[in-house]
């Protein structure tokens, strides 16, 4: 459903209107794919030993299947963004950034191992299965969102090093695959009433009562505040914390 064109609000805090440039951006999602995109990282500064050209690889197969691929997918499933990007378009990049991503990974087979394979089969089947709702849907909830665009890049990004399995490092980046797939859950907690505020409402009000019996009266900036405010911070404090880890690692 395309949005009344006389609603303005952006459809998301980092959301942008007035022109192609910021219909990209928005498709893009920025703070959001860096925050996903830093779980590759995560998992590859946990591995025993940092191979920063495959590091590099990683992060552009997930730029090229999340970062571009997915949200266009997710932008031609009802036009939740409100762009003027054409059809064609968003199905070409959608096609193409998951091709790429797709061929990165097969060229980086010599290097990871066999153990990638599936990761590239599971990776195109949760692009295409979550954003395009198939499957009746069953990928497209929050634990699916966790998994997809939290656990799985962290524990690709490791794989990619080709680290030893028995060591001690995988019992950490199991840990840190839970603790991304946590913090995914608690993004997708945090942007699904962010979401509807914005994109469903042109306007909200609400009324609190104290006890004392007096009222409070506020509308939906107020709401929508705390939330994205979160938001905000954790888009920020992922990024941080993979960058941290590899300035540890460059020593």
């Amino acid at each position: 459903m395309h949005p009344d064109p006389s609603f303005t609000t952006t459809p998301a805090f980092y959301g942008r209107r007035g022109g192609r440039r910021a219909d990209w951006w928005t498709l893009l999602h920025p703070p959001y794919t860096a925050w996903h995109l830093s779980y590759a990282v995560i998992g590859a500064a946990i591995a025993p030993r940092l191979h920063w050209w495959m590091l590099a690889a990683t992060v552009l197969a997930f730029f090229l299947a999340v970062g571009v691929s997915a949200h266009a997918l997710d932008e031609l499933h009802g036009r939740p963004l409100g762009t003027a990007i054409s059809t064609f378009t968003l199905w070409m990049v959608s096609i193409l950034g998951l091709i790429g991503a797709a061929v990165i990974g097969v060229l980086a087979l010599p290097h990871t191992g066999p153990l990638l394979v599936p990761a590239i089969a599971v990776g195109v089947l949760l692009v295409l299965g979550y954003n395009l709702e198939l499957f009746r849907g069953r990928l497209h909830t929050d634990m699916g969102f966790a998994i997809a665009w939290g656990g799985f890049p962290l524990a690709v990004g490791y794989l990619a090093q080709r680290p030893p399995l028995l060591h001690v490092s995988t019992l950490g980046a199991v840990a840190a695959v839970v603790a991304a797939v946590t913090l995914s859950l608690a993004q997708r907690r945090l942007s699904t009433p962010a979401r509807m505020w914005r994109r469903r409402f042109v306007d909200v009000t609400a009324t609190a009562t104290r006890p004392d019996g007096t009222h409070e009266t506020f509308g939906r900036d107020r709401l929508l505040t705390p939330i994205e405010g979160a938001l905000r911070a954790l888009s920020l404090a992922v990024p941080l914390l993979a960058l941290t880890l590899l300035l540890i690692r460059a020593r």
